[in-house]
């Protein structure tokens, strides 16, 4: 009789050889490098420096495609993308001290989000470990307790031999839901010396699934098939899931209206008779909620952005599907479901049983024309026209992605993003500099697309160095720069608290001149021809930016009322 743990996968001739015979000249990062290859990695983000000149080395006898961007938490945002796009580990290659701490917000923002990234950072010297003080340039006491409560998991690696089963066991950790960024740290010594570790041949890395307990989606069924007045919240963990379908689905069949959150934007056609967009900062939207029977929320732990900025009261029953096991009833108490969100959807399909109420489409109108209303007393023509046009403008298929700017703000509430996994933001961490850098390495990913990103004039300032990159790797990537003197939104903020802004008002470059002395064409454009400058750009194979001088307003908000 044979077990499936007594397979043992042979290697082939090829592999023999490799094996026996591999090629001089190897050193500890060629370990790397054939391990990433190993586990499927094509593409690999970062920035070298001299403790981690192993691995860029090692890179040049792969076929593994490098983008060097030009400051490591860029190259952070950029991984943080391409794991998004692709549901794949992004390998991010960084050196040791400041190199690797200047990606921790980028990291942090991973791990909000849920982005699979793969960081692999130098270390000083074997020798240096410890804490000791022995003044190694890039020296700190302990590295990896800076990473420690921002990444998902840290792999610390002393010897060549652990490189391969330390870098798949992160593999694994970042592809296992929740995904998220995780840290293997290797010392500047074992990435130099030469290896008489064979070529590693394999990496076969299996994530585990979650799936729901069977007594526990039982129950959830019962609830909604009984439910009077049911609603589901869905967050950026049915996205990630590639569970749209599956809710659209359980959402038909339940006569369930739909809001999505900031994270899950595109979760469920904006379209739908059942959809409630996106509306979570409105009153309205929230006193929809509260007043359901049973709420259905997956993939969201109803943060402070997803609840009306803790507004959010429920009357009703809570079913929670939640991949992350802290966010479980961490806001609200509920029947905490600890779950992929896909297969869990799957299980209630398997077993609800359907409701019809025809009353609930003229519920949903209701709310967004109250919605709408609102918004619309607010004489907010040159947002919503802005909005229009950026909307117009960008291919329904391309995705966008959105710097913590008042644009964006508006587009969390306000933006069809036409399709699940096409719009992005940093509203996880919400640091900002996240934009253009997230975009281009969207744009390595998936080159048969425009990619669109979305900044302020504040926080292009973070990620101008990026023009070089879009630039070098001829990536295409059209970048809107709203620029409006300022931190906007904070000037609000502040306006609004002490009646004066402080500190929230920038001098800034020519931005078209400087796009152009990158060899990055720029246009200068007006609300009135945006949708034409913006379109025509985005057609236009190749980085290019578009800059929008205008001072925009964001609507009032409803949670201090």
């Amino acid at each position: 009789m044979t077990h499936d743990h007594d397979l043992v996968l042979r290697p082939t001739a090829a592999q023999t050889e490799a094996a026996l015979n591999p090629p001089p000249g190897r050193n500890g990062g060629d370990l790397v490098v054939e391990t990433l290859a190993g586990l499927g990695a094509t593409t690999v983000f970062g920035l070298p420096g001299q403790h981690a000149l192993g691995m860029f080395d090692a890179l040049r006898r792969s076929d593994l495609r490098y983008i060097g961007l030009r400051v490591e938490n860029n190259a952070g945002f950029a991984a943080d993308a391409y794991g998004r796009i692709t549901g794949e580990a992004a390998p991010l290659l960084l050196s040791t001290g400041p190199g690797a701490l200047t990606s921790l917000a980028a990291l942090q923002e991973a791990r909000a989000a849920s982005a699979p990234v793969l960081a692999i950072s130098s270390q000083i010297p074997t020798a240096g470990l410890g804490g000791g003080r022995h003044g190694y340039l890039h020296e700190l006491a302990d590295q990896s307790a800076s990473f420690r409560g921002v990444v998902k998991s840290v792999h610390t690696v002393r010897s060549q031999s652990q490189i391969p089963s330390a870098i798949a066991e992160a593999w694994t950790s970042a592809l296992t839901v929740p995904h998220g960024p995780v840290w293997v740290e290797i010392p500047q010594d074992v990435l130099l010396s030469e290896t008489p570790v064979p070529v590693v041949t394999g990496g076969d890395a299996f994530p585990e699934e979650l799936p729901p307990r069977p007594e526990l989606t039982a129950v959830a069924a019962d609830l909604l098939s009984r439910a009077e007045r049911p609603a589901i919240i869905a967050g950026g963990g049915v996205v990630r899931a590639d569970a749209s379908g599956k809710l659209r689905q359980l959402a038909e069949r339940l006569s369930a209206p739909v809001v999505t959150t900031f994270g899950g934007k595109g979760a469920f056609p904006w379209t739908h008779p059942l959809s409630l967009q996106s509306w979570l900062e409105d009153r309205h939207t929230t006193d929809f909620l509260e007043d359901a029977d049973v709420l259905l929320v997956v993939g969201s732990g109803l943060g402070e952005l997803s609840s009306n900025y803790h507004t959010f009261k429920p009357r009703g029953r809570v079913v929670q599907i939640e991949a992350d096991l802290g966010k479980l009833e961490s806001n609200h108490p509920a029947l905490g479901i600890h779950a992929d969100a896909r297969l869990a959807l799957q299980a209630l399909l398997e077993t609800v049983q359907e409701r019809t109420d025809p009353s609930a489409p003229a519920r949903v109108r209701e709310v967004l024309g109250k919605v709408r209303e609102r918004i619309e007393s607010q004489e907010l023509t040159l947002e919503q026209g802005v909005l229009a046009s950026v909307r117009a403008a960008l291919p329904p298929g391309a995705p966008s992605f959105w710097d913590m700017t008042i644009l964006a703000y508006w587009a969390w509430s306000a933006f069809d993003a036409k399709a699940p996994n096409t719009m992005h933001s940093a509203q996880g961490a919400g640091g900002l500099g996240y934009g253009f850098p997230a975009a281009l390495g969207a744009a390595a990913a998936d080159p048969t697309h425009p990619v669109l990103a979305v900044s302020g004039d504040g926080g292009a300032l973070y990620s101008i160095a990026e023009l070089a990159t879009a630039r070098q790797y001829g990536l295409n990537v059209t970048w809107l720069i709203v620029d409006d003197g300022g931190y906007g939104i904070l000037r609000e903020y502040m306006t609004d608290a002490f009646g004066r802004p402080t500190a929230t008002e920038l001098t800034r470059p020519d931005y078209v001149a400087l796009a152009e002395s990158f060899g990055v064409p720029g246009v200068r454009t007006s609300p009135e021809s945006l949708e034409a400058d913006l379109a025509k750009a985005l057609s236009t194979p190749g980085p290019s930016v578009v800059v929008l001088p205008a001072v925009l307003r964001m609507f009032a908000p409803t949670h201090t009322e």
